[in-house]
This record gives C-alpha cells, sequence and structure tokens, in this order.
C-alpha cells in the first residue's frame, strides 16, 4: 500500500476498498491521523472491448500506473489487461518503456501532461484529448474514447499497404518504359503516356474502396 502510514496498513476497511480498484490516501493534522480517503477512477465506457479488440489482433496491452499493486491489479482484471505495472512514477514510465522495447515494438496511449517522456520514448506514442502534452505524440486523439486506437491502428495499417503498393506500381511502370525510350526500343512518347498512366493508376489505387476521401478533400476546400 504505497504511501499510506503504517497505522492504516492492515485495516480491513483500507484493504477492502484496494481490492475493489481505489486508491486510498491518508488524512492528518500535523502528526494526528484523522483518517483515510478513498478515490477511484470509472473506466472509459469502451475500454474493455477496446482492450478485447487488441487481443484479437494479437496486440498484447500493458499498464502503467502510479497506485498501489493491489488497486492496479483490480483495475487490470476488470479491463483485461495483460501486464501490470504499479507504482510507477512519472519519470520511471520512459525506462519502464525503455525495458519493454528491448522484446517489441511499443505504442504508449497516454492522457496526462505526465506522460510526455514516455510519449516520446514510445515507438507510437498516442496522445488522449487536450489533456496531454500534444507535442510529444505521433497521434493525437481528439474525441478522448479509446476505440480511437483501434480506428488510427486500421487508418495507418491501411495507409502502409497502401503505400507499398503505389511504389510498386511507379516501379512497374517507369522502370519499364524510361529505360525502353532510352534505349530507342519505343518512342519517347510512349514513355511519356506510360508515366501518365501510373499517375492514375496511383491515383485510383490510393483512392480505392474509399472515395469519399477525394469528395471530402475536394469539399473541404475553401474559396
Amino acid at each position: 500500500m504505497c504511501g499510506l502510514p503504517d497505522r492504516l496498513r492492515g485495516i480491513d476497511s483500507v484493504e477492502a476498498s484496494e481490492q475493489a480498484g481505489h486508491t486510498v490516501i491518508g488524512v492528518a493534522r500535523g502528526d494526528e491521523l484523522l483518517g483515510a480517503i478513498a478515490l477511484g477512477d470509472a473506466s472509459r465506457a469502451d475500454t474493455v472491448k477496446t482492450i478485447t479488440r487488441l487481443h484479437d489482433l494479437g496486440i498484447r496491452t500493458a499498464m502503467l500506473i502510479g497506485d498501489n499493486e493491489r488497486t492496479a491489479r483490480h483495475i487490470a482484471e476488470r479491463a483485461g489487461i495483460d501486464e501490470v505495472h504499479a507504482g510507477v512514477l512519472p519519470a520511471d514510465k520512459a525506462e519502464t518503456l525503455r525495458t519493454m522495447q528491448l522484446g517489441a515494438r511499443v505504442a504508449m496511449v497516454g492522457d496526462g501532461i505526465n506522460d510526455a517522456p514516455a510519449l516520446m520514448q514510445a515507438d507510437v506514442g498516442i496522445a488522449m484529448g487536450s489533456g496531454t502534452d500534444i507535442d510529444a505524440a505521433d497521434i493525437i486523439i481528439l474525441n478522448g474514447q479509446v476505440g480511437a486506437v483501434i480506428t488510427a491502428w486500421e487508418i495507418n495499417r491501411w495507409g502502409y499497404r497502401k503505400m507499398l503498393q503505389n511504389v510498386s506500381l511507379a516501379f512497374a511502370f517507369n522502370g519499364i518504359d524510361i529505360p525502353l525510350a532510352a534505349t530507342g526500343l519505343i518512342y519517347p512518347v510512349w514513355a511519356m503516356v506510360a508515366m501518365a498512366a501510373s499517375v492514375t493508376a496511383i491515383f485510383v489505387n490510393s483512392l480505392w474502396q474509399r472515395p469519399a476521401l477525394f469528395f471530402d478533400a475536394v469539399a473541404s476546400v475553401k474559396e
């Protein structure tokens, strides 16, 4: 029970509060202990669903929290989180991530200003809303919904796949027609046609199955 006076340790009500996922702090006036206050945060509505979805995608989850071990374990079990690091001070979060990065690529989701060092240390830093130092994050989620992490993963995965496809298309067109035109095997005008065709193919492939991206971009242009 991190931070509690010895006189509160072992009290049934304190232990019960921590087992229920609350953080218990002692209240005193001078040297006189007056009692204890149990504080608790409600989980976001979509937390459990998001954690389950991450597991389905083969992504392991971990929680870094400054609360004591008992409270942290309760929160993790309720949300379905795989790994718990309790009693971690804000300054130590980056070091904990550095250790985790020895065996895997790590994405960090933070919702507080003190998460900035950890967001910078992570391979991908995801800031939740305006309560985080957004300058330290790679991705910013403005609506505060944990489920948006899945959306960000899907968008980045789709974008990376399209990038590889477009590079392949560019090499397929230009890697063939330019050498042929340079050696005189075809007229240069056909190389120009092939280059225009490659640009068109890349444009169409980028919008394939998502034509709304193009129309939304056009509609967002203001005169």
